[in-house]
């Protein structure tokens, strides 16, 4: 990696979402959820997104597996949240079974926020040290508006945004 590539990229600005998705096992279904900065929309017609995890991901593989996920958008109130789901598989299951609701287009579960996403897995593309995993949109929904969770510079910021 280019020695400023990691300073570089800190300066460019994401929004912060909470992905989910779920294994079902033989004493039922399982969630999981993660943090993410790395989503985004690829196409509008069709509509698809992608978002990115390293191959190694516990969270990648449930995916693979279910074929489904969802994303939920953070408000600038939810940097508790994001923090939560950024921790280890272990403390993420601990909060995840009193998170969200389950989505009826995916299964997994969706996130009171700005707005929400379900998909069923397209493809997955191995770039570099991660995956992209391609979804397309079977749902959406949009919910209270009070201002994106954004990351920029190592750090959660809110973004005021005006209402109209």
């Amino acid at each position: 990696m280019p020695p400023d590539h990691r300073r570089v990229m800190r300066q460019f600005v994401t929004g912060v979402c909470v992905a989910a998705t779920y294994t079902d096992e033989p004493t039922g279904r399982r969630h999981d959820a993660v943090t993410v900065n790395s989503f985004t929309s690829l196409s509008l017609d069709p509509p698809l997104v992608a978002l990115s995890l390293r191959h190694e991901s516990r969270f990648l593989a449930a995916i693979l597996a279910s074929r489904h996920f969802a994303v939920s958008i953070l408000s600038g109130q939810h940097e508790e949240i994001a923090r939560t789901f950024a921790q280890d598989q272990d403390a993420r299951a601990r909060a995840v079974t009193s998170m969200g609701r389950p989505g009826r287009a995916s299964g997994a579960l969706l996130l009171d926020g700005p707005g929400w996403i379900e998909c069923r897995l397209d493809r997955r593309i191995s770039v570099g040290d991660h995956t992209m995993i391609v979804g397309e949109v079977l749902a959406t929904g949009l919910g209270d508006n009070d201002g994106p969770l954004i990351f920029v510079e190592g750090e959660f910021r809110s973004l005021e945004v005006a209402k109209p």
